[in-house]
């Protein structure tokens, strides 16, 4: 079993994996600031395309291959997320290098960096707390172990009885440490992670379980064909695969969701006209402040910015259209990480893509969506994704003819 004794506490490595980005920091405050910084070019990058507001954001974080579709918010939520997970990872390795006999992950490294769904901001609950919700849960984290570290306890009473001030939770805890390991359960916050898959988990004990049990996975034949998690039976996979479930269906189409607050932007921007945001100048409206700001700088007759290039003459009005410029003219073009499935022609951006598979191919995206969604394989390329989890009973039956192809090829099994 590993050791007890306290592992000494050194210096983060947080690497950033946006894209070709190869910075790395000690300190989360700077390492937040910098991936903010990706987030604010890249919603400049499409600067040129002004009147086309619902084009997809995809999520340049390596081995990750997701795309908002739910509008900018979705999408700084995502990264910072992203960011507090490369944190958890970083204890987790430090855990591990501390006790090398406990052995290392050996599940699918390219799990690594896919992170939950975040539908909403982190809402601190605590009583009588006014506190705006957070969109980075680092800092919202932070936040709510203040409100422990805010209440008396009588010195030298390690055990004291400590209410939770959580909104109608009556318990108590023995101590400081007691209450902000309570108060995980109510924030779902997680103190590692595992650094070959990803896996979060509450406590360090957790992470050096998930390793050891890694030992008997050759009886862990029931594979979860969404995210590769393993599991020893049947029901505990189907158990599994619910949560992979969107259960809230818009009453206006076929789209599902899996959250209410995920359902609600959906009805937002795919069936409301209502555009709260105008611009000052002319008529234009749209229905986010990020497409507002994009707009406003059509309006600016001044160019702010100048190639720096030696003998080059180019200028623009914003960064993307400068950043473009750049890798068009001066880097040798765009990387082309979009690939056609069925004829492994690829692209620099995924709505050409999309255009290939509906025009080439004849695909139609599902009822409800507004577009095909991008998932990143192994080889680095994006390619579509072909398999959405919207009922209990189609994920059960895909489940089912999962497991009855596994034992006709594996017999002895069945």
């Amino acid at each position: 079993m590993p050791s007890n004794k306290r592992t000494q506490k050194r210096t983060l490595q947080l690497e950033c994996e946006w894209a070709s980005c190869q910075e790395s920091f000690s300190l989360m405050e700077n390492f937040c600031q910098h991936v903010e910084g990706h987030l604010r070019a890249l919603s400049t990058e499409d600067v040129e395309d002004v009147e086309d507001t619902e084009e997809e954001r995809n999520c340049l974080w390596r081995d990750c291959g997701f795309c908002s579709v739910e509008g900018p918010e979705e999408l700084r939520r995502h990264l910072f997320f992203h960011c507090y997970h490369t944190k958890l990872k970083q204890l987790g390795q430090q855990m591990l290098n501390a006790q090398p006999e406990i052995g290392s992950c050996s599940i699918g490294y390219h799990n690594r960096n896919i992170i939950p769904e975040i539908p909403d901001n982190f809402i601190c609950l605590w009583e009588e707390c006014e506190q705006p919700p957070y969109e980075n849960p680092e800092w919202f984290y932070r936040h709510v172990e203040m409100h422990s570290l805010c209440i008396d306890i009588p010195t030298g009473d390690c055990e004291f009885p400590v209410r939770c001030g959580w909104k109608d939770c009556e318990a108590t805890a023995k101590g400081r440490p007691k209450l902000r390991e309570h108060l995980r359960s109510h924030t779902q916050e997680k103190v590692v992670a595992c650094p070959g898959c990803g896996g979060m988990y509450a406590s360090n004990t957790k992470l050096f379980d998930h390793i050891i049990r890694q030992s008997a996975m050759e009886g862990q034949r029931f594979q979860c064909s969404h995210c590769s998690k393993r599991f020893a039976t049947e029901r505990l996979l189907r158990d599994h695969m619910r949560t992979h479930v969107s259960h809230y269906k818009c009453p206006l189409c076929d789209m599902t969701c899996p959250s209410p607050s995920s359902l609600r932007n959906h009805i937002k921007f795919r069936h409301s006209n209502e555009k709260p945001y105008s611009c000052d100048y002319c008529e234009y409206s749209c229905k986010n402040l990020i497409d507002l700001r994009k707009h406003l700088d059509t309006h600016s007759s001044e160019p702010a910015f100048h190639c720096d290039v030696p003998g080059c003459c180019f200028t623009c009005r914003t960064l993307g259209t400068m950043k473009i410029h750049n890798k068009r003219e001066h880097d040798g073009g765009f990387a082309a990480r979009y690939k056609c499935h069925v004829c492994g022609q690829c692209f620099t951006r995924g709505n050409n893509l999309t255009v290939h598979l509906h025009k080439k191919h004849q695909f139609k995206w599902p009822s409800g969506h507004p577009r095909f969604r991008y998932k990143e394989h192994e080889d680095g390329f994006l390619r579509l994704q072909l398999i959405r989890y919207e009922s209990v009973e189609l994920t059960e039956q895909l489940m089912r003819e999962r497991q009855n192809s596994y034992s006709t090829q594996c017999p002895l099994l069945s």
